[in-house]
């Protein structure tokens, strides 16, 4: 849900009312993407600021923030840009300022404080000078810093790195190495592949990858990797059964032969002898027959019947057996009597 108020005041009419209250002093302005921007004399810097925050309509309270931009191929090569907030009017301006790594550009310190570590930020990244700010020194990077790492010139990977010395127990400073060179890369279409070999694509030039790995070879040349895998010997006879001889159905074993007789067992010395086979025709390993067992099952709607168990007769440890004679009964003792 958008807020019932604009986020910002319309541009109508503010290049025109700074052009009346600047005069001379705006070299050129612009309005592109919803932003008015102004390009104004380095040497009338202090007076233009002033008139942006004290002019009747255009009242440019706060200073938000200074930036800096490298143009290396223009004479005045940098741009000190000033970001100006106006509460009254709910509205933004860029005021713009070209200068050199010679030509100082005058501190608005005076007007905004607050002005004074922006200004340092910009000398320190650009090397940008500020006339009349009371501490003009680095802010951003450390003590003996050479250079301004924001300058299009400044190399990427800078001058010196530095690391902590277990000899010295303390930071060093040494000169860049680098562990390997710089690469140029050809940002292809991985999809449309080099026409170059690549290192290693030697190795699938004769034959074929797997299936779904990358090959140098064309579509056309290559035969499919799972054709080879698929393609197997397919049995002379399917395994199939067709009737009920094929299913093995009342033989003793899977091939139809007959089932080998056992050895008959040898009777042990001082025993009985074994119980011949039965001579009914039915095989040894045939199951017995269930029959009686089921019916002499009791009903299911019968109880079981409890079995009776004889009670042992209970005997007193001094009672003579059969085996042992009764053992003699113990003499009590007499209590003996108390005195008194």
């Amino acid at each position: 849900m958008r807020a019932p108020a604009p986020a910002y005041a319309s541009n109508d009419g503010v290049i025109d009312a700074a052009g009346k209250a600047l005069g001379a002093r705006v070299l050129s302005s612009l309005e592109a993407v919803g932003e008015v921007s102004f390009t104004v004399d380095r040497e009338s810097l202090i007076e233009t600021m002033t008139l942006l925050r004290d002019a009747p309509g255009l009242e440019y309270q706060q200073l938000m923030e200074i930036a800096g931009v490298d143009y290396p191929d223009r004479p005045d090569r940098f741009d000190v840009v000033y970001c100006l907030l106006s509460l009254t009017r709910n509205h933004r301006i860029r005021v713009h300022v070209q200068t050199d790594e010679v030509k100082p550009v005058p501190s608005v310190t005076g007007i905004w404080p607050v002005a004074g570590w922006l200004e340092r930020e910009v000398y320190d990244m650009y090397g940008v000078l500020f006339e009349g700010n009371p501490d003009l020194r680095r802010i951003l990077t450390d003590y003996g810093f050479v250079g301004h790492p924001q300058r299009k010139d400044f190399p990427l990977t800078g001058y010196v790195e530095l690391r902590y010395s277990e000899e010295t127990k303390r930071v060093a400073y040494e000169p860049v190495q680098l562990a390997q060179d710089f690469r140029t890369f050809d940002f292809m279409s991985p999809w449309e592949g080099a026409e170059y070999v690549l290192p290693g694509d030697e190795k699938g030039l004769a034959l074929p990858e797997a299936k779904g790995a990358p090959t140098p070879l064309k579509a056309d040349a290559i035969q499919k990797a799972d054709a080879a895998e698929t393609a197997k010997a397919q049995p002379a006879t399917p395994k199939t059964t067709d009737s009920p001889a094929q299913t093995g159905a009342g033989k003793d074993s899977p091939d139809g032969a007959p089932t080998p007789a056992k050895a008959k067992a040898k009777p042990k010395k001082g025993g009985d002898a074994a119980p011949p086979p039965p001579t009914d025709g039915k095989s040894a390993n045939a199951a017995p027959d269930k029959s009686a067992d089921v019916a002499a099952a009791p009903a299911a709607g019968e109880a079981p019947k409890q079995r009776k168990v004889a009670a042992k007769p209970r005997v007193k440890p001094d009672a003579a057996t059969a085996t042992e004679p009764a053992k003699p009964a113990r003499a009590r003792k007499k209590p003996e009597p108390r005195n008194g």
